[in-house]
């Protein structure tokens, strides 16, 4: 149990058991971190799902549906119902699924539950990416060039924003996310097609079709903040991370700290964070997500959930978050200061998918055979084992390696050689493509920005 949280609690929030409303390598994570304080846990499954290995060290292992994920860990109703049925007190909903989903942490706590994550008021103001930049700038959280309004739908109105933003411009969905929902306007003759384009596909994806417009940037890196709050006032933020290494908007390796930001210049941005939290009245861990360039911090969106990327964090600053994270939803108070927050030594993480590494087409099959590295800075966070069944239903996420070493290049040294070490067979997998990566001279400099593995893909294709 981390010696920097209280251990008293508000009664009104105390639970024994967790339900873990997630799959995968994420409720493996989950279920360990309740069982170091102390408390059961209930594993749900799709019937795709019933022979996890986590299951098997739960105190109950539940299925509650079909393979669909609409089916099974989309179905708010039988997830709530089955953590009352199973005598949970609280519910973890992980990342993905319904972790972002406001309906869901009102219809928890409606039922007398407690979600373990912020509020469902939270969640609606951070989730609609035009209320969260509002809310940024009235916290002075320094965001992307472009109003905190709604695109009208008068074609001049539209043309006049851009002008004054200037080209190249981006266009995206109010309630987008995971990449979805954007497009790049370079010039005025594209900008309403692109419009267009972008409010359908806004209105089948995520129900609504509204939409802003920001300042296109060329050349930025992606940069997160972690923060974490309790519900007595006290806000944190626990470093930052680098997340640029992306493939269709989809990250694919990242590191802590961002290398190569000042101190000066990014602390007023976490303790910006620190006071956008407050201004909300944010509960649970949450991150904040950037662009920066030529010195520059841009705001660009919230996530109000644990993040595939947490566990980077971790390592640089010896906070449990997914611990942390319960026991702020037990209602303790959090015990460390700002000034107690410090980050040692550097983090890498690689994201581990079964999918070829050339394609990058799933893999879905059997492991037929599993080696995983060990050693001082190596951990691995995964719910594969040989004769797993990688399902073709879900993400292809099937294990995280995590790094931890005192500088940038022995860091990467030191993931070279555990991606040396991994070895899974019987599905393909992006280790080989991972392996290459880490060998990148411009990547080992830091000379990447969020374009730059798109770059590098073309050209090894050319090649």
């Amino acid at each position: 149990m981390p010696e920097t949280l209280e251990h008293s609690a508000a009664a009104g929030h105390r639970f024994d058991t967790v339900l873990i409303a997630n799959r995968g390598e994420i409720a493996a994570r989950i279920q360990r971190a309740c069982r170091e304080l102390g408390l059961k846990t209930v594993a749900i499954c799709s019937e795709a799902d019933r022979e996890a290995p986590y299951g098997s060290t739960a105190d109950s292992f539940l299925c509650i549906g079909p393979s669909s994920a609409a089916k099974s860990y989309l179905n708010q109703h039988a997830i709530i119902l089955t953590a009352r049925l199973a005598g949970a007190g609280a519910i973890h909903p992980g990342y993905g699924f319904l972790s972002e989903n406001a309906a869901f942490a009102d219809a928890v706590e409606k039922a007398g539950l407690v979600f373990i994550g912020p509020t469902a008021s939270s969640i609606a103001i951070m989730g609609d990416k035009i209320s969260a930049k509002r809310a940024m700038m009235a916290a002075g959280v320094p965001c992307v060039p472009g109003p905190d309004t709604a695109l009208p739908d008068d074609p001049a109105t539209i043309e006049r924003i851009a002008l004054e933003i200037g080209y190249p411009v981006i266009i995206k969905a109010a309630g987008g996310g995971g990449g979805r929902g954007m497009r790049v306007v370079p010039k005025a003759d594209l900008l309403h097609e692109a419009i267009a384009l972008t409010r359908e596909e806004a209105r089948k994806a995520f129900g609504s079709p509204s939409l802003y417009m920001e300042k296109f940037l060329e050349h930025p890196r992606h940069i997160e903040i972690q923060v974490i709050c309790d519900d007595h006032g006290n806000a944190l933020w626990l470093g930052h991370r680098d997340c640029s290494m992306q493939r269709r908007h989809q990250k694919v390796v990242e590191e802590a700290p961002a290398a190569g930001i000042a101190p000066d210049i990014i602390q007023p941005v976490g303790l910006a964070c620190v006071k956008a939290c407050l201004q909300i009245g944010y509960r649970g861990v949450g991150t904040f997500e950037f662009l920066y360039e030529d010195g520059a911090f841009y705001f660009i969106e919230m996530n109000t959930r644990l993040q595939v990327e947490h566990p980077v964090t971790e390592m640089t600053s010896g906070v449990d978050i997914v611990q942390a994270q319960i026991r702020v939803a037990q209602g303790h108070v959090l015990d460390l200061i700002q000034g107690d927050v410090t980050c040692e030594g550097h983090s890498f993480e690689c994201r581990i998918n079964a999918e070829d590494p050339e394609s990058f087409l799933p893999s879905a099959g059997v492991v037929t055979h599993l080696a995983l590295p060990a050693g001082p800075g190596i951990r691995v966070d995964t719910h594969i084992h040989a004769g797993y069944k990688v399902s073709p239903y879900y993400d292809s996420l099937i294990a995280k390696l995590i790094v931890h070493a005192p500088t940038r290049a022995e860091a990467m040294a030191r993931m070279r050689e555990a991606l040396a070490g991994t070895e899974v067979e019987g599905i393909s997998t992006n280790i080989p493509f991972l392996r290459a990566l880490f060998e990148d001279g411009a990547f080992a400099r830091g000379e990447t920005d969020i374009h730059y593995l798109e770059q590098w893909l073309k050209l090894r294709r050319a090649a």
